[in-house]
């Protein structure tokens, strides 16, 4: 997509590059416990330093509601770049301004230099012209790597690039062939598992994967509003009854196109959210109207295994239920080493919760791939427009 806008192909020897990396990671206690978005961004960013830029590093973290709150601060992500990329990392106190100019002026080639929250500044969730232009006088070469972000319309992904050249990093460039080239040239057997809380949040996915796979198996709490499509009753489950008759829309459509529509047959049920709750297993047609279900059960577990079993292609986004909680992880878990043992497949987890599970069950190194951007993923694949990728190829 990108062909000559990334950056393997821009000489940057002694220039001040801004790189827009997501670096939205979890903290506690003032620690990063998860660094695998910054892991995700340490190609680019070597590949930078080690061809002599001055390389400036701009993220967001949280929502801190464009004013400076130190819960949301990098500084502690600053602390994990410069382990991991083994060299040291500067740190400033703010993002644009008389400070941030004199600490780039101080550069040298090769030196990396990160801002503080690009969400502290008001200018930033409002693709402010007047911030983009002070964003700007920063760099000579703007790079997005945040993938994460790609769907957000913001100063940093979108109203810089009016100001500087810019391209697109490794990361980004290599989320953004990994997931077209899914859809447009799988290996079939193409097999796509969702789940998740919402089927509303992922229609348009939905729609879109109907087109191009052979199996589509549904799982997770979105499961239910497609059950009682089908005239079952499905207890206190959730169900968006607004959804019903798009759902019914939805099945007929998986019908006209040949694509083999799995839904769970029985369940994990219980009637309270919790680690102590009390389940028990039934069938789709069986669930108490006092219960609700909180997991697939074993049967649908076979199932579901079968297809990932038999697919040269998977993409899957979505637990099958309330993995978190111990009484409800089996599913999730169970189709994840599914997905991990087909070494026949390429595998692609698209972002959110499915991440999440993969790194709790210990299978993220036996996937092809993983991708850093939930919200991102979902919008590439249903079909939109994200606007941090329209500005690199209109740039």
């Amino acid at each position: 997509m990108f062909e000559k806008k990334t950056i393997r192909n821009v000489d940057v020897r002694g220039k001040r590059v801004l790189v827009r990396v997501d670096f939205n990671v979890p903290l506690a206690e003032g620690a990063v416990t998860d660094d695998t978005r910054v892991r995700a961004a340490l190609p680019t960013i070597r590949h930078l330093v080690d061809n002599g830029a001055r390389v400036i590093l701009l993220s967001h973290l949280g929502r801190p509601k464009g004013e400076r709150d130190p819960e949301y601060s990098l500084r502690p992500v600053r602390r994990v770049v410069q382990r991991l990329i083994g060299r040291n990392v500067v740190f400033i106190d703010s993002t644009v301004g008389p400070e941030a100019e004199e600490a780039v002026g101080r550069m040298v080639d090769g030196e990396i230099l990160m801002l503080e929250n690009v969400r502290f500044s008001p200018g930033e969730k409002t693709n402010d012209p007047e911030f983009s232009k002070q964003l700007a006088a920063l760099a000579d070469i703007y790079v997005n790597d945040a993938f994460g972000a790609a769907h957000r319309a913001h100063a940093s992904t979108v109203g810089v690039t009016h100001y500087l050249p810019a391209y697109a990093g490794m990361l980004l460039a290599r989320e953004v062939e990994t997931l077209t080239e899914m859809l447009a040239h799988p290996d079939r057997p193409f097999v796509a598992i969702l789940g998740g809380s919402k089927v509303s949040d992922k229609f348009g996915v939905i729609d879109r994967l109907l087109e191009c796979v052979d199996t589509l198996v549904i799982g997770g709490g979105m499961c239910f509003t497609l059950l009682v499509a089908k005239g079952l009753d499905v207890g206190k489950s959730l169900v968006e009854e607004e959804w019903i008759e798009p759902a019914k829309k939805m099945l007929t459509k998986a019908t006209e196109r040949g694509v083999d529509l799995m839904l769970p047959v029985d369940f994990v049920v219980a009637d309270a959210i919790a680690e102590d709750a009390e389940t028990k297993i039934v069938g789709r047609e069986e669930i108490p109207a006092d219960m609700m279900g909180l997991d697939i059960g074993p049967t649908s577990v076979e199932l579901f295994k079968g297809a990932v079993t038999s697919a040269k292609t998977i993409f899957w986004n979505g637990p099958m239920g309330v993995f978190e909680l111990t009484p409800f992880e089996h599913g999730t878990r169970e189709v994840a080493m599914a997905v991990a043992r087909n070494n026949r497949a390429v595998s692609v987890i698209g972002g959110g919760d499915s991440v999440a599970a993969v790194r709790k069950f210990g299978l993220e190194q036996r996937v092809t791939f993983v991708s850093t951007g939930g919200g991102a993923s979902m919008k590439l694949l249903e079909g939109s427009e994200l606007p941090g990728l329209e500005a690199l190829l209109d740039n």
